[in-house]
This record gives structure tokens, sequence and C-alpha cells, in this order.
């Protein structure tokens, strides 16, 4: 069964409700390997709740999220050869510590590239704070369907990526991940056994278990919260990339940032394999 646009611009999500504590703050924190050094005062605050406690803003993308929707048949796409193309999240305001969410879900476009060429599915997630009813976060997924494209969806023009600077970066950091952080992150969210099973990752073509680009991405804002926010959560206002390619868990992420006025430009890449695994980056952050 083809696509069929405009079902899915009408998909009926439900509001998803998520209730998170400050333990389940601290565990986000620590899959993306905040506390390594557990002098560094300025990393602590994000896994101690009794220093000052501040949720890393990247938490956002994992709250309220609607489950693998795509897998319903209903939907007409091949989940099995769906990639995650591109994410960004939009801060309102800084994460409370702990708090209840409901999260509004909807299809906000799908663009057909052509028979052969795939399909671009673009899924908001608009997540407000129960307690107050103040908007906390937007959120936009893309989703590639590779094998999806073709289906005579109009003709849209796909939004251009983040051009970066054409100079050497102005600052690079590197972090490493724990050879166990893809098992710590999945807790906070996503179960896929891509992430913890041997067999899984070795049938999907991996020598071994693959990272969440969801973790990735956090490393690389963890990377800019340090380098250009004095680890200051409310100065990080939004971010939004490309995936280009799986980190392994216990490689060492490099992230090579430029700033510009209050624009901070970033890719990231897997030193230890020279792969650039994500791309086109751009944080917003305050003064």
């Amino acid at each position: 069964m083809p696509i069929d646009r405009e079902k899915l611009l009408n998909w009926p999500f439900e509001p998803v409700e998520q209730t998170y504590t400050e333990k389940d703050a601290i565990l986000y924190a620590l899959g993306l390997g905040f506390g390594a050094d557990p002098l560094d005062e300025g990393e602590l605050h994000f896994v101690f709740e009794e220093e000052g406690f501040s949720a890393v803003p990247t938490m956002a993308a994992v709250l309220g999220t609607p489950g693998f929707w795509v897998r319903d048949p209903e939907s007409g796409v091949t989940w099995q050869k769906v990639l995650h193309g591109e994410q960004s999240i939009e801060l309102h305001k800084p994460l409370p510590p702990a708090a209840t969410v409901v999260a509004d879900n909807h299809v906000k476009e799908v663009i057909d590239k052509g028979d052969g060429r795939g399909a671009l599915i673009y899924t908001e997630r608009v997540i407000t704070d129960k307690a107050t009813g103040e908007k906390l976060a937007t959120n936009v997924s893309t989703t590639f369907a590779r094998d999806d494209g073709g289906f005579g969806g109009p003709p849209v023009e796909q939004p251009q990526p983040h051009a970066l600077p054409d100079r050497e970066p102005d600052k690079s950091l590197d972090l490493p991940t724990l050879p166990q952080a893809a098992l710590i992150y999945r807790l906070s969210g996503d179960p896929n056994p891509l992430h913890a099973s041997p067999k899984v990752a070795k049938a999907a073509g991996f020598h071994a278990p693959i990272l969440h680009g969801l973790c990735t991405l956090g490393v690389a804002g963890r990377a800019v919260l340090d380098t250009h926010c004095d680890y200051d959560a409310a100065r990080f206002k939004s971010l939004k990339l490309r995936f280009s390619a799986p980190v392994f868990p216990g490689e060492t992420i490099r992230t090579e940032m430029w700033k510009d006025g209050n624009v901070v430009s970033f890719r990231a890449s897997v030193v230890e394999r020279d792969v650039v695994v994500l791309n086109n980056g751009r944080v917003e952050v305050a003064d």
C-alpha cells in the first residue's frame, strides 16, 4: 500500500502525557556522559539534585514521543527502510527538573522525492507543562522513508539545511562515550534492540549495537552547552541538525563549532574513524 499523503497529514495522534522525575533527568544526563569527571562543577548540577539542579535542554527530544507509529500498516510506510534524517528542538523556556508534560504530535508535511528516491515525513511535537499550561518545547523530526517515493504527492520544495561557515572551526571539543552508553541511554525511552542486542545489530548490517542518533545529538548539545553556554541551560535556545552516520558506543565524538553572533554552527565526527556523524548543525544561544 503506497503512502497516502492526506492520511498522514491527518494521522490521528492521541495526546501523550508523561511524568518525569529528577531521577529521570539525571539518568538522561548520565546517558550523554555528564558526570564523567565528578569534580567538574559545571556538569555536576545536571547529575546531582542538590547543586542547583537543571535538566539538560536536549532532553526535550525524548519527551512525549508518539512511539514508532509508522510501523502501523495503515501508514503505508515501509517501516523497515526508514531513517531518522533530521531533528530540531526549540526551547520556549528551560525544562523543569521534574514535571508532567503533555505532547501534541502531528504530521506537518510529506514530501515525495520521486520514484526510487523516497519520501520525507516531517512530524512536529509540541510539549506543554500540564500544571501551568506553558509551552516548553517544539520538536520537528524528519523521517526519510527510503522505499516510499513516487506516490504522487504535490511538488513541495525541501527545506535547505543550515550551511556551515567556510572557515576553520573556532573551537572543538572531544567527548568520549562509554562502551555501555547505549544501554544507559535506552532507559530514557528508546528500547529498540538495535542499540542493545549484538544479534539484532548484526542482522541489520552492523558489527555491534549502535548508539541512538538522539544520544549523539545530546553529546553534541553537551559540547555546545559547555563551550558556549558555560553550562547554563537557560542560554540554550534551539538546535537543529542532520544525521549522517552511526556512532558505536565507546567512540569519541568531536564537535567542531563556529560562532557568529548568537548562532553556533557545528558538525560532529567520530575521531577513531574520521567519519562525520552529525552535519549542518545550528544552535541558538543567549548571551
